[in-house]
């Protein structure tokens, strides 16, 4: 296994392959398993890095809950970057990774060569916010009083249940990976990441002079992300939206066939400087 230290915490990272960079970001719910998929697919061509967030093995799982942190998952991003000595890399984000693929557009600009921000933006919808915010700090509390996490819960709710659906085995085996992950290091990641992060549109000036290439992916089942992607693409004028009918958040996993074709072809169109700014038309056009 291969780390990379950053500020005292152990981040595990996984190579496969060659080529230009293509870094994984994986979700709350998941971990660097979650990938697999896709890695078998983008390997054929490019040089895939799969991380694990801290709190989630292999990666340490630090004991203080002052360690965790958005920000703390954005500079292991870019920890694990310079460790590798990747100048300018592809990012595919699902949620939790979306945000910081997010974050990463605008704060590392040149780092980012394309993104695909898959199912982002829970708890991001302004007149949801503050209930997420707090079954969020509840959760956090059910964990850390049982000492272990809502596994069947968390892959049963409603934006997760579609992959049962579709694919039971492949939904048994995310809950069981599911069910693996350390009560404290989920606790304190809802605490420090997921209910203590910015909102979107905390960013909204950033979003919108980020000249990233963009690519939102979103499920129309998904209901806590779909408004604020919609805003998103609004918003960023790099970005292009794709909704996937009858799915839920864990688009990679539900449809991956389709989700690895779609970001296949964005990145295509990226590498052959096709991927444009949104035109707005002459000011003056009439309907």
């Amino acid at each position: 296994m291969a780390f990379v230290t950053n500020e005292g915490v152990e981040i595990f990272y996984q190579e496969t392959g060659s080529g230009h960079p293509l870094l994984f970001l994986h979700e709350f719910a998941g971990d660097a398993r979650a990938w697999e998929l896709q890695v078998r697919f983008f390997s054929r061509r490019y040089r895939c890095i799969v991380m694990a967030a801290r709190g989630y093995p292999p990666s340490q799982v630090p004991e203080q809950e002052t360690a965790y942190g958005w920000e703390q998952n954005l500079a292991d991003a870019i920890a694990v970057l310079d460790h590798l000595l990747i100048k300018k890399t592809h990012v595919i984000g699902l949620s939790m990774g979306a945000y910081i693929g997010l974050l990463m557009s605008i704060r590392h600009m040149d780092r980012v060569s394309a993104l695909v921000a898959a199912s982002g933006g829970s708890g991001a919808h302004p007149p949801t916010r503050e209930a997420f915010i707090a079954e969020t700090l509840a959760a956090a509390d059910r964990t850390l009083k049982s000492g272990v996490f809502a596994a069947d819960e968390m892959a049963s709710s409603p934006s997760r249940i579609q992959l049962k659906h579709k694919d039971p085995k492949g939904w048994a085996e995310f809950r069981d990976h599911l069910a693996e992950h350390p009560a404290m290091g989920c606790a304190y990641t809802y605490r420090r990441v997921q209910a203590a992060r910015p909102g979107m549109h905390d960013f909204a000036d950033q979003l919108a002079a980020s000249m990233v290439p963009t690519f939102l992916m979103v499920g129309d089942e998904d209901d806590a992300c779909l408004d604020v992607n919609l805003w998103l693409k609004r918003t960023m004028p790099m970005a292009g939206l794709s909704v996937m009918p009858k799915a839920g958040h864990l688009i990679n996993l539900e449809e991956p066939a389709r989700f690895n074709e779609l970001c296949a072809d964005f990145f295509s169109t990226v590498e052959n400087r096709r991927w444009k700014t949104r035109d707005a038309g002459p000011t003056n056009a009439t309907p």
